[in-house]
């Protein structure tokens, strides 16, 4: 089922405030999710742009054109669909700008937990004009491009963190500006005499591969798995940077429905616990499922979690042997064998 914000940002070409784009024009939907319904006049061909892997097969199966990065430039219009960080959110208008013909129609929508409304008045006060429409618990607002908008696209676009100087990340990763805690306690537990090939699941900028790597020297490879395309990418940039001897391989894949090619004989993983606000433990279950599919016979598991979350069952369930590594007050490292 599509979420509200969809139906908000599509209402105000329905409602005809707004004309729709006719079917010689051309229109960049950055944030694109499935389950969208075009209004009859809304004649348009849509260029879709999805990072993250489960929203992208989404749009792959309803047949839409998608790519998990931005191309084109002369865009007609651009529609953009907020997601809940506010960096990512003004870089989606900074490349809308960048991507779009002056004058033409930008239209953004997002819910309140989006931070719409700040992102709505804040865009008001560059005096671009425009109006904007609430509905569904939203609210939809839109502007023309203007013919000289360089300060603003520099000012929105997303800028590259730089972490304890030698990894690189940007707002919309996990974990952008600091290293995860939970991470850190993982890393402190991982092999020193690792000499097989690793995984490393949910790898996000690649904080915990460049970490085994260092611990493990002997370590003969290890393969990076990640739904954020940028996140894959910048893990890519992390590894060479700081790893550059160690062989790796990069599949952007969601892994809680897309196996693995190969099999390993350690896998080490941070995994996600939530899609949106609320903790969602069976993402996480089935991030360890899919690790156990994926280890050789007597291969080993290594994942940290928020002490709260209900991983025990699963383990036992999965694995032949598991247990506890350590914990802290917030975290706490589990390990399972096949």
């Amino acid at each position: 089922m599509s979420r509200d914000a969809l139906k908000t940002l599509f209402h105000p070409f329905e409602t005809g405030v707004v004309p729709a784009p006719g079917k010689d024009e051309r229109v960049l939907f950055l944030g694109a999710e499935a389950g969208y319904r075009l209004p009859a006049e809304f004649a348009a061909s849509i260029a879709a742009v999805q990072p993250l892997r489960p929203l992208y097969r989404g749009l792959e199966a309803s047949r839409a054109s998608v790519t998990p990065f931005v191309e084109g430039e002369d865009y007609d219009a651009a529609l953009i669909l907020c997601g809940k960080h506010k960096g990512e959110n003004e870089d989606r208008i900074a490349e809308a700008l960048k991507r779009t013909k002056i004058g033409g129609l930008i239209v953004v929508a997002g819910g309140k937990e989006d931070g719409i409304q700040s992102l709505r008045k804040r865009v008001a006060q560059l005096g671009w004009g425009g109006d904007s429409l609430p509905k569904y618990h939203g609210i939809a607002f839109w502007f023309g491009r203007p013919e000289d908008a360089d300060d603003v696209i520099a000012k929105f676009a997303k800028k590259p963190v730089r972490v304890e100087g030698r990894f690189d990340a940007a707002p919309g990763m996990f974990s952008h500006e600091r290293i995860d805690a939970g991470s850190e306690l993982l890393a402190s537990r991982l092999p020193e005499d690792f000499k097989g090939h690793a995984a490393d699941f949910g790898a996000g900028w690649g904080y915990l591969s460049v970490m085994l790597a260092g611990k493990s020297p002997g370590l003969k490879g290890i393969d990076l798995f990640e739904a954020d395309y940028h996140a894959l990418e910048a893990a890519r940039a992390n590894l060479k940077a700081n790893a550059p001897n160690v062989p790796t391989r990069f599949y952007w894949q969601d892994l809680t429905c897309e196996e693995t090619r190969d099999k390993y004989d350690l896998i080490v993983m941070n995994p996600p616990f939530h899609e949106t606000q609320a903790a969602d433990p069976a993402l996480g279950a089935a991030m360890i499922k899919a690790a156990a599919k994926a280890l050789k016979i007597g291969g080993r598991l290594m994942l940290v979690a928020n002490r709260g979350l209900p991983y025990e069952p699963v383990m036992a369930e999965t694995f032949k042997e598991w247990g506890e590594t350590c914990r802290n007050a917030r975290f706490k490292v589990l390990w399972g064998k096949r």
